[in-house]
């Protein structure tokens, strides 16, 4: 919804829209601004269409005010709601809302469905008994008005009773408490009159239909004047040298209200016989009328007082005269932000739960697109990088490598041609192998796109390890753990000899048992950003070289030789003879599936502590990327066949 400190609060009168907008602190308010947006007829008016004169005032207050990015607290006037009050038997607390939904089935004059509803308790200090309000408004009141909010773009937060927010206006403003005397609130609206009790903790409401417009009527009949102009004359009476004549014209609604005020008063005193009403605090325009403060002292025998400020609100700027001068007409929306702003003793929200609920999700539906933006942001990272290092890779590599094994292909077939061995003459066993290759040159585009497959696998295990190891973070920074410089593949036949100077059969077990296979050697130089290259090769590189790269379905597997790799680059770790790890004690392992040979000692990590605890000062991170050559073979016969035949 709009900003937690800053609320407008708007009063949807018959005779103008009073707004108010405050920022608090949570112990001060302050006004920021506020409206008051005459209707150009009073909606009282006779033939006057209400419903849009209201909408024009509504757009009227939107476009000259901002009223964008605040909270929104609006009051139903009391005539077009209920509120109704009781008192309960003594029973748990527990059991209260069970009660009080019972009293509201009775007190209520509509079914509790077709109703918005909402209840608050008082207790008196000096009485067992626990008192309920409820306020009540028909979810077709409601709806009307939201409907002409929402026709200019506004959703409130807060919708309340008018009679209830004068009540918390003044209650907040003059600090009322249990102890202060009887206090009667007299709001006299254009079309009705809300008369609030507030005594020793307890508030009671009635309103009655006598107002503003009963008024005009009688300066209507009194003068023979058209209801604008009798309106107009009732509004300057107060400075019109005509006032006596004015009052006398009106003379007969004055008794009216009276007698509904001791009415009102009579029926508080009979259910509250220890009350002690003091004085009475008038609202609203009509309290401007010359003689109607002395005429109700005189028959209530009350003092009578007319709100000319707040004690607590102030506004500063060219307009401050301007604003005490409407005190007396903004108390109902002083007391709608004073209860968005939970600074209010009444809190009786009558907002559907459903229109909340709506204009909640609607705020946050930006909210949940941007976190979901960076939740796939933050999920894709660890694949996007490895993706475009394996596309840059076979975008850059791959099709020159193919080019090249195709062109070596066509040598070698060239020279099967030349020793016959594709006529009828004596065969060339070694030779007819290596015209099969070009059976099945598709392997090789299979082999390049494994290799892609291996740079993708083990920069995404790199960054993975790099969220719990800070030196390896640092030492990849924003760029892949590894990128390739180079790859070169060698066809060798059955019995013969790596070209790459790989270990011997007699010194790998591994090379010995794929020595009588037919294989392709493929020896990569990668460069590798690591502080220590023999960890990261041994813990990252090399498990996804030797487990994830086999896979159902391919027409080869991959043999992995002891010690697969040699550093030449700076940060190369312990480096044995001739630039070459010593070699892991037991050897690789065998293609055909399995996991890898155990190290002695059932571990399964390196047993070389050189790797773990170089000796070398460690490598400060942005240092030279290390320059890494990796083995492996794709092994084209079935290493279980006899013969070593495919």
């Amino acid at each position: 919804m709009g900003s937690s400190n800053i609320c407008w609060g708007i009063e949807m009168g018959y005779g103008a829209i009073k707004a108010l907008k405050i920022e608090t602190d949570g112990q001060n308010n302050k006004v920021l601004d506020f409206a008051i947006v005459n209707h150009p007829k009073v909606l009282s008016t006779p033939e006057l269409d209400q419903t849009e004169a209201m909408r024009v005032a509504l757009g009227t207050l939107v476009s000259q005010y901002d009223l964008s990015g605040a909270r929104i607290a609006v009051s139903l006037p009391g005539h077009q709601s209920f509120a109704r009050f009781a008192k309960l038997p003594p029973v748990e607390p527990k059991k209260v809302p069970d009660i009080v939904k019972f009293e509201a089935v009775q007190q209520i004059p509509f079914p509790l469905e077709e109703v918005e509803w909402d209840y608050q308790t008082f207790v008196s200090p000096d009485s067992p008994e626990i008192e309920v309000g409820i306020f009540a408004a028909t979810r077709q009141r409601i709806a009307e008005q939201l409907s002409m909010l929402n026709d200019v773009g506004l959703t409130p937060d807060t919708a309340t009773l008018s009679p209830v927010a004068a009540y918390n206006a003044l209650a907040s403003d003059l600090g009322f408490t249990n102890d202060t005397p009887g206090t009667i609130i007299l709001d006299v609206g254009s079309v009705a009159t809300d008369l609030i009790i507030a005594e020793a903790g307890r508030v009671w409401v009635r309103t009655f239909p006598i107002g503003g417009h009963q008024f005009t009527e009688a300066l209507v009949n009194g003068f023979k004047l058209s209801y604008s102009k009798a309106e107009k004359l009732k509004r300057e009476a107060e400075q019109s040298k005509h006032a006596r004549h004015v009052f006398q014209a009106m003379r007969p609604v004055f008794s009216d209200l009276v007698q509904e005020i001791q009415r009102s008063i009579g029926f508080y005193q009979s259910v509250h016989a220890d009350c002690d009403l003091k004085r009475l605090i008038g609202l609203g325009s009509t309290f401007r009328l010359p003689g109607l403060r002395k005429y109700l002292k005189q028959q209530l025998h009350l003092d009578v007082y007319r709100l000319e400020q707040f004690k607590n609100l102030s506004f500063e700027g060219p307009r401050a005269g301007e604003f005490q001068a409407s005190t007396f007409n903004m108390a109902t929306a002083y007391g709608c932000v004073l209860q968005a702003f939970d600074q209010a003793p009444l809190r009786a929200n009558l907002m559907p739960v459903q229109v909340l609920k709506d204009a909640m999700w609607s705020k946050k539906v930006p909210y949940f697109f941007a976190a979901a933006g960076v939740a796939a942001a933050a999920a894709g990272a660890m694949f996007i990088r490895p993706l475009l290092d394996s596309t840059a890779f076979e975008g850059a590599e791959k099709p020159a490598v193919i080019d090249r094994v195709i062109r070596e292909a066509g040598m070698l077939a060239n020279e099967a041609n030349e020793f016959g061995v594709t006529d009828s003459s004596e065969s060339n066993l070694a030779a007819a192998q290596i015209v099969s290759l070009l059976d099945k040159r598709g392997l090789y585009t299979q082999m390049m796109e494994d290799t892609a497959r291996l740079l993708t696998m083990v920069n995404a295990k790199a960054n993975m390890e790099a969220e719990n190891d800070e030196r390896l973070a640092a030492s990849i920074g924003d760029g892949p753990a590894v990128t390739m410089t180079s790859l070169d593949t060698n066809y060798i036949a059955p019995g013969g000899v790596s070209k790459g100077g790989g270990q011997s059969a007699t010194q790998d077990a591994e090379m010995a048992k794929i020595a009588p296979l037919r294989r392709v050697e493929m020896v990569g130089k990668f460069k590798v950003s690591a502080n220590n290259i023999d960890v990261f090769m041994l813990d990252i590189f090399e498990p996804v070289l030797r487990d994830q790269l086999q896979r159902d379905g391919a027409e080869y597997t991959i043999s992995v030789a002891g010690v697969p790799w040699v550093s030449s680059g700076p940060a190369g770790g312990n480096m044995g003879n001739a630039g070459r790890p010593n070699p892991r004690p037991g050897g690789g392992r065998v293609v055909s599936g399995g996991n890898p040979r155990p190290r002695p000692g059932g571990q399964s990590g390196s047993t070389n502590l050189d790797s773990f605890a170089p000796l070398q000062s460690p490598e400060l991170p942005g240092a030279p990327k290390s320059i890494v050559t990796v083995t492996w073979y794709a092994v084209l016969d079935n290493a279980n066949a006899e013969g070593g035949e495919g």
